[in-house]
């Protein structure tokens, strides 16, 4: 039964393989060339698996004490995943001690397939869901660990490596901007953006601004969501 819920989740993640390892190895990279050994990409990818938040960790490591900016921080960026929770609480009903693995490896990625895959009658759901998830955990964890690991045996200059954040970033707002249908909330983002930088400055903007955006999003949900509807 696990064999066969092995070999029919192996497929749906090979795409997924492709992306966690390059962009795990840019991770683990980018770590090692902030002055972090191997072992803290390793952990933080085992532990955290938070993605694009481990990547915004390295700053957060580099930066003066501060917890409760990281933790606003932290349920800013992984705030969707309550959501993701949310619907998946049917899926995951009886599956046992299973379904808290899948609750801490639930990852965008892991999410659309176990949401959407068409999983056949003869293969156990849980197990599916379960190899899924950690074979994606996998792919990151692994992708990182080698990341940090070669990290220490480039002897090419490594600086500016960090700019692999501001791009991701920006290719996932690219690719947003692409399949919206109306760019009101794109521009609402950048606009307030723009203002928090001018107002709090660039050591302090980023939760003010995400904050911000979050409030004028649920003031204007309704126009936007019509904007969004509309052909």
């Amino acid at each position: 039964m696990k064999t066969r819920a092995l070999k029919t989740a192996f497929p749906y993640t090979l795409p997924i393989f492709a992306g966690f390892w390059f962009l795990g190895l840019a991770y683990g990279i980018y770590m090692n060339a902030s002055g972090f050994s191997f072992v803290y990409p390793m952990l933080m990818s085992l532990l955290i698996y938070g993605g694009s938040l481990e990547f915004v960790a390295v700053e957060m490591l580099l930066s003066p004490f501060a917890p409760l900016q990281v933790l606003i921080m932290t349920l800013l960026i992984q705030a969707r995943h309550l959501f993701y929770g949310l619907s998946m609480l049917e899926k995951f009903k009886g599956l046992g001690w299973k379904k808290y693995y899948l609750i801490f490896g639930m990852c965008d990625e892991t999410f659309s397939i176990n949401y959407t895959a068409r999983i056949p009658e003869d293969v156990d759901k849980g197990w599916f869901m379960f190899f899924v998830t950690l074979l994606n955990h996998l792919y990151w964890f692994s992708g990182a660990t080698i990341g940090g690991l070669i990290g220490s045996l480039l002897t090419f200059n490594t600086q500016g490596i960090g700019f692999v954040m501001t791009s991701m970033f920006v290719v996932i707002f690219l690719e947003q901007w692409l399949k919206e249908k109306s760019h009101a909330s794109s521009c609402i983002g950048i606009g307030v953006s723009i203002l928090c930088l001018s107002v709090f400055g660039a050591d302090s903007f980023m939760i003010p601004t995400m904050i911000a955006i979050i409030a004028v999003l649920a003031a204007f949900r309704k126009p936007l969501e019509q904007k969004e509807i509309r052909p």
